[in-house]
């Protein structure tokens, strides 16, 4: 802590780390920074309703890794990850408030989203926070929500977008391209022996992807950012009923085994499906890549491998 001067904070899922959320992030490292307090972001693993109702849980816009990834972009200066579980599912507004919050973070000020809940069956809303803030002596706030086009920016839209396919929405309300991050997968060298050798990614558990196809895609990697093109579901012409996610990285060589990797969806090229061996393949791949690389030169994406567009 920062010295005896408290925190200043703010509680919630943030699965998305959205628009709506970055405004709230950028509200409490305000008011840390005006009055000598930390700022800091309390939030839990897994997924509450993971817990307390899994058959209702959504699924993830970010992963654990990916949100913590997120948040770092921004200037709070702490996060606290709370294990949520059957004890903490049961805590009243009250525990939570004067174990977590007033106890274990030295809270000071509580600014929060126009939609918060928490504690047992969400009871903890912004008039219930009130009132335990007069009781105890911190002041509660609550930040507006963000809108696009008349809408609030919410998880649960870009949810719909990205289930849907429509990316730009999805990045509209995120602030950024959607993306998935993992580590790189040996996989079965099929992509070399065709042309075009692939980085393969387990799809995470409870990420959302959006629907399967052959995507325009920007890959960050420890050696740089580069455009490349992805497959993401079953591979029809081998069908070996696995679903992965598998890109080929244009100006790329080298080896990422093991290297921590981030995608981000730029478009969607085509659907999926099987062609009758592998020179058909071959060919439809060098297709993927002429648009795939059209369509990178086209959106001006900054990559350490430039792309023209091709003739």
């Amino acid at each position: 802590m920062n010295g005896s001067a408290g925190s200043v904070v703010t509680v919630g899922t943030f699965d998305g780390v959205h628009r709506g959320h970055h405004t709230v992030l950028e509200e409490i490292a305000r008011r840390a920074a005006a009055s000598g307090r930390q700022s800091m972001l309390v939030t839990f693993e897994p997924h509450p309703l993971d817990v307390v109702n899994p058959a209702a849980a959504p699924p993830r816009l970010t992963t654990a890794v990916e949100r913590l990834e997120v948040v770092a972009t921004s200037a709070i200066e702490r996060m606290l990850v709370l294990r949520f579980d059957r004890a903490m599912a049961t805590k009243s507004p009250a525990e939570f408030v004067d174990q977590v919050l007033l106890q274990r973070c030295d809270m000071r000020e509580l600014v929060i989203g126009h939609d918060h809940g928490f504690g047992r069956g969400r009871a903890g809303d912004v008039q219930t926070l009130r009132d335990l803030g007069r009781a105890r002596g911190f002041p509660v706030d609550v930040v507006p929500p963000v809108t696009i086009d008349g809408n609030p920016v919410s998880s649960t839209a870009i949810r719909r977008a990205v289930a849907g396919g429509d990316l730009a929405a999805a990045a509209r309300q995120l602030g950024r391209r959607y993306s998935v991050s993992g580590p790189v997968r040996r996989g079965e060298g099929r992509g070399r022996t065709v042309g075009f050798p692939t980085a393969n990614l387990d799809v995470p558990s409870r990420k959302l992807l959006p629907p399967d196809g052959v995507y325009a895609a920007i890959v960050e990697t420890p050696s740089g950012r580069f455009g490349g093109m992805m497959n993401q579901g079953h591979r029809p012409t081998f069908d070996d009923g696995r679903r992965l996610i598998e890109v080929h990285l244009f100006g790329f060589t080298g080896d990422l085994y093991d290297r921590w990797v981030r995608i981000e969806w730029l478009a969607h090229l085509r659907e999926s499906r099987r062609f009758d061996g592998v020179a058909a393949l071959r060919q439809q791949l060098e297709n993927d890549r002429l648009r795939a690389m059209a369509t990178l030169a086209a959106a001006r994406v900054d990559l350490d491998a430039p792309i023209a567009a091709p003739e």
